[in-house]
């Protein structure tokens, strides 16, 4: 079985550029030499994946750019940028903004490339719809990650040919959806269940996109769009249907492990790599990669508590109590907890961190999920992780699943799904501790198992914006008593502002409210 390694083949693409629009370089091939062989047809599309690597995408930013914002952490850093993300007051012109909008329109034009110029290739043909049925599923990856952090983007669904294609207006939501929804359809009807089996280059090869990757971000833009019975549909197909290969780890924090990657549980997750595995000498922070770029995570020595990392962000004291709300079956911790957070529990046998004793107060607090504390790593410093990030969870499906059933008045079957997620946590009955939930309630009761089951994995300000809760005054109060940073937020900025620089450029493109 071989692992996806998003650089090896990608260089000649990044090298292409359009004569309509500058100067031939000698020293560079361009997009009309390219095109031409199923290799480069390979090539292309892993370039594609090479862009989830970046800074600006599941390297480092956006994962503080979206835990940051959610009351299940909170911004302790010296960089101001990760402080004003987090308490919604970050101006037009930060660098990390920008960051983000960059590399997700790498990865679009570049899936755009692959649509538009794989069709000449003379070449295998079922290679040739599982390169686009990826294509698809990237770029939709990325339109839903950019509707989600900016709002309203611009929609191009092509390569640029003249100068004042690169000036595209903004989009409306419905039609970001509409697109977002559309690819990931394609993407399902093209990609297969597996690449186990399969015949060519890229047989047997883990981290590439499938058939069940797609269905689940159907269903969760489904979701995310209140369009319910669709939700449902998407997935029933991975939870009793033709689907149905995926399931819960026994143990939670293989989920975070570089030691148990691509598991039973993981519909989609970024493949990264430590240089040992892999090599490198030039970090993947962005640009155009070469051949002796890394494949390493810097989320580590971000969240890496002090002294052993850069201590970025903590979680909030009230994630921390809400873990401690309820006990498991035998009266012990939830799991999750140490999971998620490292802190200094006695009774639970957590008196260390990356095997040293506990230095700190025995109050303090540091993330633990997406870290190397406990996997024999003696810190972050040398900005060295391969855990790979873990986009798409079973666990997710199975809680969207029970969302959608409540909200078409199956209230009564969401337990079921709910409870499965429950049990691995090794919690009461759900059932029975809490028998008969109206609608309202369950929506509630929801909202506390995803902040449990999804802390610090960029979740939660999704689900804060999709629920409505920062127009909701009970709910905002709520918010402000969890976490002190939504007290500066105003309307418009649960959503990052697009960047100045893009602003500065392009006539079309309107600033979002969070710009005003």
């Amino acid at each position: 079985m071989k692992k996806l390694k998003y650089i090896a083949l990608m260089l000649p693409l990044l090298l292409g550029c359009n004569d309509n629009l500058e100067l031939a370089n000698p020293n560079r091939q361009t997009t009309a030499d390219y095109w031409s062989t199923e290799q480069q047809a390979l090539a292309g599309v892993n370039a594609v994946y090479n862009g989830l690597i970046l800074d600006g995408t599941y390297m480092r930013m956006l994962p503080g750019a979206t835990d940051g914002r959610g009351d299940d952490m909170t911004g302790d850093s010296p960089w101001g940028d990760l402080v004003q993300m987090g308490n919604f007051t970050i101006p037009t012109t930060s660098g990390p903004i920008s960051w983000v909008w960059h590399a997700h329109y790498q990865i679009i034009f570049r899936a755009n490339q692959v649509l538009a110029y794989v069709p000449d290739i003379e070449m295998d043909e079922q290679l040739r719809q599982r390169i686009y049925g990826q294509a698809h599923f990237l770029r939709g990856l990325a339109y839903f990650t950019l509707a989600n952090t900016y709002k309203e983007v611009p929609l191009i669904t092509t390569p640029p040919v003249r100068k004042e294609e690169y000036y595209a207006e903004t989009a409306t939501e419905e039609m970001l959806w509409e697109q977002i929804i559309a690819d990931f359809k394609q993407a399902q009807d093209l990609l297969p269940a597996t690449y186990l089996g399969i015949s060519g280059p890229d047989a047997g090869e883990v981290g590439r996109a499938t058939k069940g990757a797609a269905a689940g971000m159907l269903g969760k833009a489904y979701l995310y769009r209140k369009q319910w019975q669709q939700a449902a549909t998407e997935f029933e197909k991975l939870i009793n249907g033709p689907l149905n290969t995926y399931s819960l780890v026994p143990n939670y924090r293989d989920n975070f492990s570089p030691f148990t990657e691509n598991n039973a549980e993981s519909l989609f997750e970024v493949q990264f790599a430590t240089t040992d595995q892999v090599g490198g000498s030039d970090f993947n922070w962005g640009g155009d990669p070469g051949a002796n770029w890394k494949q390493v995570s810097a989320q580590g020595v971000t969240y890496g508590a002090d002294g052993f990392g850069f201590s970025d962000f903590l979680p909030t004291r009230w994630i921390y109590n809400e873990y401690k709300a309820e006990k498991t079956v035998d009266g012990k911790l939830d799991p999750r907890l140490l999971a998620t957070i490292a802190s200094f529990e006695p009774e639970a046998n957590s008196t260390t961190i990356y095997g040293n004793p506990w230095p700190y107060d025995a109050a303090a607090i540091y993330p633990r999920k997406y870290t190397n504390d406990g996997f024999g790593y003696p810190h972050e410093y040398d900005i060295n992780s391969g855990i790979n990030y873990r986009i798409l969870r079973y666990a997710d499906i199975l809680l969207m699943h029970a969302e959608a059933l409540n909200e078409l008045n199956r209230t009564a079957e969401a337990y079921q799904y709910i409870q499965q997620v429950r049990n691995r946590a090794n919690l009461p009955d759900l059932s029975a501790v809490k028998p008969g939930m109206s609608q309202t309630q369950m929506r509630d009761q929801l909202a506390h198992e995803r902040a449990l089951e999804f802390a610090s994995e960029g979740q939660r300000i999704n689900d804060l914006i999709r629920w409505g809760w920062f127009y909701d005054a009970d709910k905002l109060a709520q918010l402000k008593e969890h976490d002190n940073d939504f007290k500066t937020w105003t309307p418009g900025n649960e959503y990052l502002p697009i960047p100045q620089g893009e602003l500065d450029v392009n006539p079309n493109l309107r600033p979002n409210s969070a710009n005003n």
